[in-house]
């Protein structure tokens, strides 16, 4: 092989090096990148992340921003923002009546248990473990109380202890209860006319009350009324006297005399001697 040959190959050599240098290098950052990238975990707003390591839970949860971690571990996202569920059900009451009720849940996820949560139902726990519960809760309850309790003032009554009962149980699964809505309760339709009924003369009777109670008070005021016109006319009566009268007509015999109005008087033609008038 010539000299130029050999450079030739020299150099063909040396840039087939430098060229596996570069993809090499270029290789390298790729995958830097991917394993950066792989280390960022994003949680939005209003949810917390739940980690796992090839298919285990670890137990770490974070909360909402940017985090660093281990680039092998998944982020699972769950939401514990307050959610809203209803219920449509027909449940059967004390008497055994079936009643239509319309029900609102509120609640949210305990974002301390998120991984329990996670571990142990799973991300569909409304489907699995708030809605059966709920269903149970409305169920047993109901079936405690008459319908016309459902109907009429202790409706809130069954509504808190519907709250009371699914609290303590939704709680050991990591679930907050923050309220029970009770929207609608539809009765038979003979039931509810009945309950109406009765309703409807409960009030025409603390009405007639109300009007009797108001006639007592006024006859009891007119009572009170002539006692005092009595017994001021007792005392007035007790004061007067034939003396007092006969001054109080000279003094009216005076002002009568002063008075510029056209007037006849006859002087002493009266029983005791005062003026009687005959015409003005």
């Amino acid at each position: 092989m010539s000299d130029y040959g050999f450079e030739r190959a020299k150099v063909v050599n040396v840039d087939g090096a430098s060229f596996l240098k570069s993809v090499g290098a270029l290789a390298g950052i790729v995958f830097l990148l991917i394993l950066l990238w792989a280390s960022v975990a994003y949680v939005p707003a209003g949810n917390v992340g739940v980690l796992t390591l090839f298919g285990r839970v670890t137990g770490e949860v974070l909360s909402e921003g940017t985090h660093f971690v281990n680039p092998f571990k998944v982020n699972n996202t769950l939401s514990v923002r307050t959610q809203t569920l209803k219920e449509t059900a027909s449940v059967p009451s004390n008497e055994g009546l079936i009643i239509a009720l319309d029900t609102s849940l509120l609640f949210r996820l305990n974002a301390s248990r998120a991984a329990e949560v996670w571990q142990t139902v799973g991300p569909r726990y409304e489907d699995v473990v708030v809605e059966p519960n709920l269903r149970s809760v409305i169920r047993s309850v109901t079936s405690m109380h008459t319908a016309n309790a459902l109907y009429s003032g202790e409706r809130e009554k069954v509504a808190q202890q519907m709250f009371t009962e699914l609290s303590t149980e939704l709680a050991k699964r990591g679930i907050i209860v923050e309220n029970i809505l009770l929207r609608d309760i539809q009765l038979p339709p003979t039931l509810k006319a009945s309950i109406e009924q009765k309703q409807q003369a409960e009030q025409e009777s603390l009405a007639m009350s109300f009007r009797l109670q108001k006639e007592k008070q006024e006859a009891e005021r007119k009572r009170i009324e002539a006692q005092g016109i009595r017994d001021f006319q007792q005392i007035v009566a007790q004061g007067i006297s034939a003396q007092l009268l006969e001054w109080k007509g000279i003094e009216a015999t005076e002002n009568l005399a002063k008075s510029p109005n056209s007037k006849i008087v006859v002087i002493g033609g009266g029983k005791n001697g005062l003026p009687l008038i005959l015409g003005q």
